[in-house]
């Protein structure tokens, strides 16, 4: 069954909490060069607002990095939907992050690339994503497509009436 990251701005607070997740999950040795796979940040809104923002791989569906990669190292999980890797054949050639439009793919010490395989060995294991679970507030979840889709609907309904709200403002 395809399953999605779903990030909820509105619930971030831009702790880090998955960020650090990450780095414990993955092994990324920080004083080595290595970033997370997922980052957090603050962007600041015309009126002084804040918006808190968790971003990693976005496992596009039709991945441009798959396709720019000339090794086969990264795949299309045809269950999850997730984009996989798989570094055995790597050659550090960075087609991967170039072909990327979010520049998400990373390379270790080594020269291989790696990047978010959104903790897919633990999901098989029946555990959530260590950003899923860390998630003090709830802004990271797991998603089935059918809930996904419901989320979506309902965001764009709720866009929909905040439109409709500006123009019988004016």
């Amino acid at each position: 069954m395809k399953r999605y990251l779903y990030f909820d701005s509105e619930k971030c607070s831009a702790c880090g909490a998955c960020a650090l997740a990450c780095m414990d999950q993955n092994d990324i040795d920080i004083p080595a060069g290595e970033q997370p796979f997922r980052h957090t940040f603050t962007l600041e809104g015309k009126t002084g607002d804040l918006h808190f923002y968790s971003v990693s791989c976005m496992h596009c569906a039709d991945a441009p990095c798959v396709m720019g990669c000339p090794c086969g190292c990264l795949t299309k999980d045809a269950e999850s939907g997730f984009t996989l890797y798989d570094t055995t054949n790597c050659i550090g050639c960075h087609s991967c992050a170039m072909a990327c439009p979010y520049g998400v793919p990373a390379f270790g010490p080594d020269g291989k690339m790696r990047k978010c395989d959104a903790c897919i060995e633990r999901q098989k294991a029946g555990m959530a994503p260590a950003c899923v679970k860390v998630c003090p507030t709830g802004a990271l979840t797991l998603l089935t497509e059918e809930d996904f889709k419901a989320r979506q609907m309902e965001e764009q309904k709720k866009k929909a009436a905040e439109m409709m709200k500006k123009q019988l403002e004016r």
